[in-house]
């Protein structure tokens, strides 16, 4: 297994990378984000399930977690993709290998003794349980349950712990460039007491995702839009610098017609 090797100058690069990615590729990149995300107890560690439907998944977790939260991110990544880009360990990442079953057990221990770390700030872990990148609207969702057992272990070690639902979508709306859409629901807090078990955490995680992707996908196709933060703003597409140039070309060409002719006009 591949361990996390944090190095903070490894994080500032990819934060100052990812935006620069995103800023290039996108038109922007909008966040909505429900009651209770950031009024979390720093305490209490998270997990944050999303759905994985896009090869861009592990860099906004990133950038969110460096605009919304004071958090020590980390971030579970397939083994043998972990293996070929391994500075992804430097800002929180460590590895899950799906070919060798046997080792599952050490990477879920290894992840729950991330989560209880003793930290001054909030540790969080970004997991993806589908784990390979689907369509965004294949239904039902499948899920494996890494992210329920991980739970389950932080629950032998303390008393609660958050898990949040992420859901991203790409979009074409008025652009020439993509959206990227990204959506936080309001965190559920797990307690000990009344944790029904690995099964019934991962079937609920299931369905939550599901009826999120489509609250989302609603507030799409409607143009709700209003309540999104912008994370990342793109740098102006082909047809914005077009559109901009025959502006320009039209003032240039007006302000070049004699005062006394344009008087008349």
């Amino acid at each position: 297994m591949l361990k996390v090797r944090r190095s903070r100058l490894y994080t500032l690069w990819f934060g100052w990378y990812s935006r620069r990615q995103f800023r290039k590729y996108f038109n922007s990149v909008r966040v909505f984000m429900q009651f209770g995300v950031q009024e979390m107890d720093l305490r209490t560690p998270v997990i944050f399930y999303a759905n994985h439907a896009y090869w861009w998944d592990g860099f906004w977790s990133q950038l969110c977690t460096e605009k919304f939260f004071h958090q020590r991110l980390h971030i579970i990544i397939e083994f043998q993709q972990l293996q070929k880009h391994l500075f992804f360990t430097r800002i929180g990442a460590f590895s899950l290998d799906r070919s060798r079953p046997k080792s599952w057990p050490t990477t879920l221990r290894y992840a729950a003794e991330l989560l209880t770390d003793n930290n001054e700030r909030q540790n969080a872990l970004w997991i993806f349980p589908q784990g390979k990148i689907e369509h965004v609207d294949k239904r039902p969702l499948v899920f494996f349950k890494g992210a329920a057992s991980i739970a389950s272990r932080v629950l032998e070690k303390i008393p609660q712990l958050y898990i949040v639902s992420i859901v991203s979508r790409i979009e074409y709306l008025d652009e020439q460039k993509p959206e990227l859409f990204l959506s936080f629901r309001e965190p559920f807090l797990v307690s000990r007491k009344e944790y029904a078990g690995a099964n019934d955490l991962n079937a609920y995680m299931q369905k939550m995702t599901e009826s999120h992707l489509d609250e989302l996908s609603e507030k799409i196709r409607s143009r709700k839009l209003d309540d999104a933060m912008t994370l990342v703003k793109g740098s102006a597409s082909v047809n914005r610098k077009s559109e901009a140039f025959r502006r320009f070309m039209r003032l240039d060409s007006w302000n070049k017609v004699p005062g006394s002719f344009r008087k008349k006009l």
